[in-house]
């Protein structure tokens, strides 16, 4: 326990679970992937996605904030269920402004300039808490203030003076808000702690499984309303496979292997796994599930809008980029993640990455329902591949999981 009775804190210990008001915490997620997804889809545009990816960005990078403060503290102990309560709201509220993040809509409030007051109160109160945290750790509170004297300043102060400008200058505003947010955090030391090993991993592999839910949403979204029929059936079906089998490529031996490396390793290499391969290698993975989403939900408006025409249309541009290229990051991120943690790095995948992306002339010319069939066939070839050719080290991973 920390501090008085007022403000109890009750830090986290290994083999502690992801607290249910966490999982609360991330609805607010559920519903900014919905906003950035609408963004990214309102006008197909290579402009406006690198806006929707940027908003993305921030918002993400609120979640890991929390995350570490989860690992910390308790989230649903004290005074941080308060704090917690509170950084909801921040959250959403910036959610909710996330159509007014570059251009304020007639009426109401200074939507920009909401967005930026939004995220610096978050920002502020995850501040705070980790300061109330680290009070009997004299290590942590250096680190925490080096860190927050830099992130908070570079961060917030950028986006703010953003929301006071238009086109390029603003979106040049909002990259150099989060490269420096991002570049802070990796040259700020390596003195945080990690409290338990199965929590961070498992904080992690629910944002996983928060993302996949949006794609599986955006399949629905993209089809309502509209009566069942058999490309509409077919499409989110397939749809949903796709879904999985990001969901197995994950969560099947890679979760493991970096969760079990993170467990082993001790002081500064522990504090490297868990910022370079989590909070680092897990943002490509997240912006390749709601780049899938968007893909997901523009190919079943092809197939169940009457104006289209199911066997002949194809998708093509920047829906047809991000569903393909959506899951080439998605792979090279996991890649990634898995050889900073274990040193191995899975050369399949990274085949299966280069033979999508060499994949999209022909997909562009298929029929939309045909480049998602094809895409679905690459990535259960892979999964098979990988359960035969893996098969021993595979059991032996999961095998020690579940001992």
């Amino acid at each position: 326990m920390i501090g008085s009775k007022a403000i109890r804190l009750r830090q986290v210990s290994e083999g502690d679970s992801v607290t249910q008001l966490e999982l609360f915490f991330d609805l607010v997620l559920v519903f900014a992937f919905t906003m950035v997804t609408d963004l990214a889809a309102e006008q197909t545009s290579a402009k406006n996605l690198v806006r929707a990816t940027l908003v993305l960005a921030v918002m993400w990078w609120v979640w890991i904030a929390y995350s570490w403060l989860g690992n910390a503290v308790r989230a649903d102990e004290g005074v941080t269920r308060v704090a917690m309560f509170v950084a909801m709201g921040g959250v959403f509220l910036a959610a909710l402004t996330i159509p007014e993040a570059y251009r304020d809509l007639p009426g109401g409030w200074f939507g920009p300039l909401v967005f930026a007051i939004a995220y610096l109160l978050v920002r502020l109160v995850h501040l705070v808490m980790f300061w109330l945290a680290s009070t009997e750790d004299r290590q942590l509170r250096r680190q925490v203030m080096k860190w927050g004297a830099g992130s908070i300043t570079i961060g917030t102060t950028l986006l703010v003076i953003a929301a006071t400008t238009s086109g390029t200058l603003q979106i040049g505003l909002w990259i150099a808000a989060i490269a420096g947010d991002m570049l802070w955090t990796l040259l700020a030391g390596e003195d945080w702690r990690v409290n338990s090993a199965s929590h961070f991993s498992e904080r992690y592999g629910l944002i996983i499984i928060v993302a996949l839910g949006e794609s599986i949403v955006s399949i629905g979204i993209g089809v309502a309303g509209l009566p069942i029929s058999w490309p509409i059936a077919l499409g989110s079906l397939l749809g949903l496979g796709i879904s999985g089998l990001l969901w197995w490529a994950y969560f099947d031996v890679a979760a493991l292997a970096v969760e079990h490396a993170l467990a082993r390793a001790e002081g500064e290499r522990q504090i490297k796994i868990a910022r370079n391969c989590y909070t680092y290698w897990h943002f490509p993975m997240i912006v390749g599930i709601i780049a899938l989403s968007l893909g997901l939900k523009k190919v079943l408006y092809y197939v169940g809008d009457a104006s289209h025409h199911t066997l002949k249309d194809a998708l093509y541009g920047v829906p047809l980029f991000c569903l393909y290229g959506g899951v080439v990051l998605y792979l090279i991120a996991l890649v990634g993640f898995k050889h900073y943690a274990t040193g191995n790095v899975t050369v399949v995948r990274l085949v299966a990455a280069v033979a999508l992306l060499a994949l999209i002339p022909l997909a562009a010319a298929l029929p939309a329902l045909a480049s998602l069939s094809i895409l679905f066939a690459v990535l259960g070839a892979l999964i098979l591949w990988e359960m035969a050719r893996y098969a021993q080290p595979r059991n032996e991973i999961r095998h020690a999981a579940h001992d």
